[in-house]
């Protein structure tokens, strides 16, 4: 692990200043086939070999065996099936993955604020933070399934969009002030020192997840960026509608007196590079699936609305294909999208 690397923050004044930076990384298997010890470590030794910017990891504690809760990201509102195979603790594993890698970012996508008690999560995400160097990136969210909500005796699950905007503001005053008091509605603590500090002033950059109303509220009121899941039914996100609730970000963003050009615009998304000869007819093509031109031109199209980091799920079924997309994407994609962002300088 190296403690001497410490990443440009992709927030505040200097997000505006990277605005046509792009920054490229990818969502690990918390779960099924590749969850183990030997793919996971061989995808981060590879993208921060091939200087990616970012890693991200996601978020459950325990699967209930039966639910009625609404999936957001499927046409049927029921998880994948191979969700019952049980997660890895995304802030355990993420000191592991900072341990074998040095100079790529480790964030959650996305960490569900609730689950946790807020000092002690903010606690541990600063010392991670600390022993890598400067490198977590805090994705948050409000969470979906009453039912683990219910098991984890957490905050009501009715509640969990304000329980998660005061947890997130306790986090941040954790991470910038010294010594601590806090009185919120869900949560109240005497003067405590909170040591360490995450080593970015203003803390660990968060950004917050989701695309309802109030999630768009949370981003341009609290949030350093906006981090949604795109391409996954209902939640589309084609280009337009990504603009739409930017546009709504922003508006948010000027009621709070903050600056638009200080949240920074990402992007999750499927990723599937393909032969020419495969590649789909040109109406039933899903973004960020097809050749290297089509995914440098779905790139542009929302670089062009302010997006500066995209998150790539790798849809390759096993390590090797997977190992395989990361240098193609590298040599194919990168450095044309890098070039081109240059030249419009």
């Amino acid at each position: 692990m190296s403690a001497s690397v410490a990443p440009a923050r992709l927030t505040g004044n200097r997000a505006a200043s990277n605005m046509r930076s792009m920054h490229f990384g990818f969502a690990l298997p918390g779960r099924g086939a590749l969850a183990r010890p030997d793919a996971l470590v061989k995808l981060a030794e590879k993208a921060d070999g091939l200087r990616y910017a970012s890693l991200f990891v996601t978020d459950h504690v325990v699967i209930p065996t039966a639910y009625r809760s609404t999936y957001p990201y499927s046409a049927t509102g029921k998880a994948a099936g191979d969700w019952t195979q049980g997660y890895l603790e995304p802030l355990a594993l993420m000191g592991v993955l900072a341990g074998v890698t040095s100079r790529v970012r480790l964030g959650t996508s996305v960490l569900v604020i609730p689950y946790r008690n807020p000092l002690l999560t903010a606690k541990m995400l600063a010392t991670l933070d600390v022993m890598s160097g400067g490198r977590v990136i805090l994705g948050a969210g409000v969470g979906w399934l009453e039912e683990e909500f219910e098991a984890l005796h957490s905050p009501p699950f009715a509640e969990r969009g304000p329980v998660t905007d005061e947890y997130l503001r306790l986090m941040r005053e954790c991470w910038t002030r010294e010594p601590l008091t806090f009185k919120g509605r869900y949560y109240t603590t005497a003067e405590v020192s909170v040591m360490p500090k995450p080593l970015a002033k203003g803390g660990i950059p968060i950004w917050t997840g989701g695309h309802t109303d109030a999630a768009l509220r949370r981003a341009g009121e609290l949030a350093d960026g906006w981090h949604p899941i795109a391409f996954r039914a209902p939640a589309r996100l084609h280009p337009a509608e990504y603009a739409e609730k930017v546009a709504i970000i922003h508006g948010w963003a000027r009621k709070a007196g903050r600056s638009p050009r200080d949240i920074a615009l990402s992007v999750r998304v499927p990723l599937e590079l393909v032969p020419a000869r495969a590649r789909p007819p040109a109406g039933d093509r899903t973004p960020f699936r097809g050749t290297a031109a089509d995914v440098m031109a779905d790139i542009r199209s929302y670089q062009a609305l302010g997006v500066t980091h995209f998150v790539f799920d790798l849809a390759a079924p096993d390590l090797r294909a997977q190992l395989a997309m990361m240098e193609r994407f590298a040599d194919e994609v990168r450095p044309k999208v890098a070039r081109a962002a240059r030249a419009a300088r």
